[in-house]
């Protein structure tokens, strides 16, 4: 009777797993033809805006302890980017995304920052490129001075399949509101 047993619950062992190799997902990997990498640099101005009647980044999680300001806050954006350092230049796209503010002390700024940089208008209409980052601990009094490199994790569009890095630099901050606006020089390799 074990044996039966056995050979019963081997069977059944060896059918369960042969059925999803021949099942109606299992694909052939092949060898894809080569291709040839392109890399683009863009260079334009992120404008975080905590402030006003029309915010373009909201805290939407506050943390559970006294005292905190703005640390542990979650943020959800829908940021302008433009050409220009003015939020009024011309608009070329936004930026979507959270990010956690992570420094304790409320005259610094860090994070760990998730977005997804998209463009609206231009060569590059309808392509964005994500950034999952981490944005080191930055006095804000003197962040103009600094410049931070930012990980590109993957892209769409003309992007797809994109890698690099982003380079950012503060070019206006006010500890009073949160508000802030940042060149970005981003370098992009893509297929």
């Amino acid at each position: 009777m074990e044996k039966l047993i056995i050979i019963v619950a081997s069977a059944m062992t060896f059918l369960l797993a042969i059925g999803p190799a021949y099942g109606q997902y299992y694909s052939e990997t092949v060898t894809p033809p080569p291709r040839r990498e392109k890399m683009t640099r863009l260079h334009f101005f992120f404008h975080d805006i905590l402030s006003g009647k029309n915010p373009g980044a909201v805290p939407i999680a506050l943390p559970n302890i006294t005292n905190a300001g703005l640390f542990l806050t979650l943020i959800a954006m829908d940021d302008p980017l433009t050409i220009g350092p003015e939020l009024t230049s011309t608009n070329i796209g936004n930026a979507q995304g959270i990010y956690v503010w992570t420094a304790r002390d409320p005259t610094m700024f860090s994070a760990v920052f998730y977005a997804d940089f998209a463009f609206t208008s231009g060569r590059f209409n309808g392509s964005s490129f994500g950034l999952f980052s981490r944005y080191p601990e930055t006095e804000i009094a003197r962040a103009s001075e600094q410049v931070i490199e930012l990980a590109v994790v993957g892209g769409r569009g003309a992007f797809r399949m994109a890698t690099g890095y982003a380079l950012t630099r503060v070019t206006y901050a006010s500890a009073e509101n949160g508000d802030a606006s940042l060149e970005f020089n981003v370098t992009l390799y893509h297929y």
